[in-house]
């Protein structure tokens, strides 16, 4: 089926594929590499030296970034996170294999707010994340649906190669088509019962009344025959999962993601069910705002559509809800259709006609001014005592604030129209909720630094990690000539950050230091030791850091959402230098 496409429609898809692009490449190797991200990156750097080390269940993530290791000579935070910032921003792309069902405009829109989301581009800024398993399946679902079954099998062979994520999205999915498949079968059978009914009434003949019955559901008749290309999905399986047959434990961590996925559901997590919900108005205020809509739009007038996105929307929520290991990436699943229903509900708000322009502009600047009033109101209260005068009236006017936008609005419905004040509304509440949303990406980007903690960003930020890399090549190339002639020694801590830190190194991992080697640098937690305070001279730094996210008050919460403040516990680790190494030293 054709549907109507608009000027300039694939110079507006390249727009948003440049904006994702940039939004996930700019600074992308700025913050350091947490522990979870340090880990698969430490096994693509091994594989590129020519080492044999025992492979994550990320082996499409670790095999593709071991090519960059080795064309590039080493890695680097750009080219451990560069695959994952690729593949997220092609996400913007699959829209396209999804027109005949969410139509041009509607497709398009949805482009923007994947390219936009402050959560898929934190995860696509991280190494070994979920987005490689989120956008292969969702290729694979596209491409089934254009009936090319080269292209599903290819995808879905890359998407079984991304991690234990992957399960997920198959199980959401999966869920999804169950009940979607027990709506059809009642819909067909309250149709079927309908017929019947119909039939029974009928005095004609039982000749007639053959001739007369309806024909089959249009549902089979318009079914397509798709032959799934198994030897394609094998080839390329194999194929990118050994690469190319040089590293065969690739295609057994690969079946090792789904062990993996199910020790999710037997474990604890940091991540509580409320930093679930309060995540989404958060991050994805406007989406979330216009999928209500949608929503109660959808379901009391059945639109198919809104109601198949909405089931996949609940039943990703819920798994994230009720998993016990769950993670912030986790709930990227839901938001493609939380995206995908407000590009629909987004689209019937576009068309403005030239004679109602001015007015609609006029709505959009007073709803903009009164949002953008209450949200500065908002934000001023972290510097009031609570139960003060001033306070209390600052309190007021906030809620006057938006007392008096929905009043206006209403107004402007009476007076004007419906329509004035639903487009001015809507539009004016997506350029306040828009610049919150962008705000909420820059910190999720890391592109504010690490003093300004977010709920998307893996836990346990090395915050020195360059502070500990630069005091390491200092002392070397002053007292060796050479940035990373000295050997480090690492005791009593497990950190796959600190090893990749110190990656241009010789770094051995100890429980205890031999009494017949002394390395140039050893590294122990922040504790006292007494055999080193002899040859050794110690320097402390921070290492780990925390948001204390579980222990936040709703006042804590509170000066988070407005100032992205929040208590942190940290961790210092200590580094140990000979004493030999230093200038004037015996």
């Amino acid at each position: 089926m054709n549907y109507r496409h608009f000027k300039y429609e694939g110079w507006l898809y390249a727009f948003a594929f440049a904006i994702a692009l940039a939004v996930r490449f700019i600074g992308l190797g700025a913050m350091p590499l947490t522990d979870a991200e340090a880990a698969p990156a430490l096994q693509a750097l091994h594989l590129s030296q020519s080492a044999n080390p025992t492979l994550d269940p990320h082996p499409l993530y670790i095999l593709t970034t071991s090519i960059l290791f080795l064309a590039f000579g080493g890695g680097t935070n750009f080219l451990a996170r560069f695959i994952p910032a690729l593949i997220g921003s092609l996400l913007v792309l699959a829209p396209l294999l999804f027109e005949d069902r969410l139509k041009p405009r509607p497709s398009l829109i949805l482009a923007f707010f994947l390219a936009l989301d402050p959560g898929l581009v934190a995860i696509s800024r991280q190494a070994a994340s979920p987005i490689l398993a989120i956008t292969f399946l969702v290729f694979t679902v596209g491409f089934f649906n254009k009936a090319k079954p080269s292209h599903t099998a290819v995808c879905a062979a890359l998407a079984l190669l991304s991690g234990p994520s992957i399960w997920f999205g198959i199980l959401s999915l999966g869920i999804t088509l169950a009940i979607a498949q027990l709506f059809k079968q009642r819909t067909a059978t309250e149709t079927k019962q309908l017929e019947t009914n119909h039939e029974a009434q009928e005095t004609d003949s039982e000749t007639q009344s053959t001739q007369t019955s309806s024909p089959p559901a249009p549902v089979l008749n318009e079914a397509k025959e798709f032959h799934f290309p198994f030897p394609t999905f094998l080839f390329t399986f194999i194929l990118a999962g050994s690469l190319f047959f040089t590293i065969p434990s690739g295609i057994g961590a690969a079946f090792a993601s789904i062990p993996a996925f199910i020790e999710k559901w037997t474990t604890g997590s940091t991540i509580t069910q409320g930093m679930a919900l309060i995540s989404l108005p958060v991050y994805q205020p406007f989406a979330l705002l216009l999928a209500g809509i949608a929503l109660i739009r959808g379901w009391a007038f059945g639109y198919r559509r809104v109601i198949l996105l909405s089931v996949w929307l609940f039943v990703s929520f819920l798994l994230v809800i009720f998993m016990p290991a769950r993670q912030m990436a986790d709930l990227a699943w839901m938001l493609l259709p939380l995206h995908a229903i407000a590009a629909l509900e987004l689209t019937r708000h576009i068309t403005i006609y030239p004679e109602e322009r001015r007015e609609i502009l006029g709505v959009i600047l007073l709803t903009s001014f009164l949002w953008a009033f209450a949200w500065l109101g908002l934000s001023s209260l972290n510097w009031l005592p609570i139960g003060t005068s001033e306070y209390t009236l600052r309190a007021a006017m906030l809620f006057g604030s938006l007392l008096l936008l929905i009043v206006s609005l209403i107004l402007i419905a009476a007076g004007w129209s419906i329509r004035t004040a639903s487009l001015g509304g809507v539009w004016g509440m997506a350029l306040g909720l828009g610049v919150l949303t962008v705000g909420s990406l820059f910190g999720a980007a890391g592109l504010r630094g690490t003093s300004f903690p977010e709920l998307w960003w893996q836990p346990a930020i090395p915050t020195q990690a360059q502070l500990l890399r630069e005091t390491i090549s200092q002392v070397s190339e002053t007292s060796m000539g050479n940035d990373y002639a000295a050997t480090v020694a690492i005791m009593g801590i497990e950190s796959p950050a600190l090893e990749w830190t110190l990656r241009e190194n010789h770094v051995e991992i100890v429980h205890s230091l031999d009494v017949t080697s002394t390395p140039d640098f050893v590294i122990t937690p922040y504790e006292l030791n007494p055999e080193l305070i002899s040859a050794y001279r110690g320097q402390d730094f921070l290492w780990r850091q925390n948001p204390s996210w579980q222990l936040a008050t709703p006042a804590d919460w509170f000066r988070w959402v407005t100032l992205r403040e929040m208590l942190t516990t940290q961790e210092n680790i200590i580094l140990w230098a000979r004493s030999d190494l230093f200038l004037g030293s015996e």
